[in-house]
């Protein structure tokens, strides 16, 4: 991994595991009465970091932190299925997407998730972002096969059997297609930058010298929003899909842009909604996966854990979750924000509501 990576670096474990929903209080992180603390445990004290009283229709004062899960190298992508309430998520290094469900924990649901040849390689192979399309067919951002691609089996049946959606842009293949978001007309909006990639941003293999953000519509026709972002990651629509969002995973400029969507689906009219830049200095994590509540804030992955930010680019507070924290995704009613966070799955519970429940 490379200092440009929003992460840490993990020992590998023996694998993931289920573990009790741990709770750790808005204040100080405690264990469960007779089960002492181990090292899997998010080392610092998680909790709610309130920058303004805006927050409190957000979030509870008595909000807590749920532990799911734990035991990733690096997990992602998460997706809530209605239709069924189970939630998926990617562990990008292992190749592999996750199933949680209440009652039942986590286990393993698709390998290979990303990385489907048989030849050896280094890097991050698995799949990154996932979503449902309209039909409900899951549709996955696979870093090792550098593509967008569904699955071509049912949710309950998962195989790792694939249709390409996209995987190239005027001859060039993508570098490792990243997060990726629907439009209700069913253009599918997705990033594109280099950290599937066995040497990255240096890697040979590379046919772009960009990182874009892409669009596939209806038909098929790949089409080039912009390239003027130097490490374009998350991204997600505004309620009424006039605008977008996209973060920028670079430490150099770790911001949020919003665009507005034209009429004909490309994006205009480029600003920086919100810059956390010197945030990087003395906290974990840079702007990454993100998703939107029915009133518009962004809760929005980035340092010290997932930011909930105005539509305005106002910096409410952060769920600070003590790990560097990849992406989020609303959940259950509507009411829950699942979030993978470096090894772990974790859980908050929301007054506010996501989009579509």
């Amino acid at each position: 991994m490379t200092a440009s990576r929003p992460r840490f670096v993990r020992p590998a474990l023996a694998g993931a595991t289920m573990v009790a929903a741990t709770l750790f209080s808005a204040g100080a992180m405690t264990a469960p009465a007779g089960d002492p603390m181990t090292e899997q445990t998010p080392p610092t004290a998680p909790g709610i970091e309130r920058l303004d009283p805006a927050l409190d229709r957000l979030l509870a004062p008595d909000t807590k932190i749920e532990t799911l899960a734990e035991g990733y190298e690096w997990s992602e992508g998460p997706v809530w299925v209605k239709n069924g309430g189970y939630l998926l998520f990617s562990d990008v290094l292992k190749n592999t997407v996750h199933r949680w469900k209440a009652g039942e924990g986590a286990k393993p649901y698709l390998t290979p998730s990303g990385y489907t040849s048989n030849v050896p390689r280094g890097g991050e192979t698995g799949s990154n972002g996932l979503t449902l399309d309209r039909e409900g067919h899951l549709v996955l951002c696979q870093h090792g096969d550098r593509r967008v691609a569904r699955m071509d089996a049912p949710l309950d049946n998962p195989k790792p059997v694939f249709v390409t959606l996209a995987d190239k842009f005027e001859g060039a293949r993508f570098n490792s297609p990243n997060d990726l978001v629907f439009k209700s007309n069913g253009d599918l909006y997705f990033t594109d930058p280099a950290y599937g990639m066995e040497k990255q941003w240096d890697d040979p293999k590379r046919e772009m010298n960009y990182a874009g953000v892409f669009r596939r519509s209806g038909d098929g026709k790949v089409t080039l929003l912009t390239k003027d972002m130097t490490r374009p990651n998350g991204l997600a629509f505004s309620p009424d899909e006039k605008l977008l969002y996209v973060a920028q995973s670079d430490e150099k400029a770790a911001i949020w842009r919003v665009f507005d969507v034209k009429a004909d689906g490309t994006i205009t009219n480029s600003r920086v909604l919100l810059d956390v830049t010197a945030m990087t200095k003395t906290k974990t994590g840079l702007p990454d996966g993100m998703k939107i509540d029915s009133e518009g804030n962004l809760w929005a992955t980035g340092p010290g854990g997932v930011l909930i930010i105005s539509p305005q680019g106002k910096h409410l507070g952060t769920i600070r979750t003590g790990q560097a924290t990849a992406n989020v995704a609303f959940g259950d009613d509507g009411h829950s924000l699942y979030i993978t966070a470096d090894m772990f799955l974790m859980r908050v519970k929301t007054k506010a509501k996501g989009i579509g429940f």
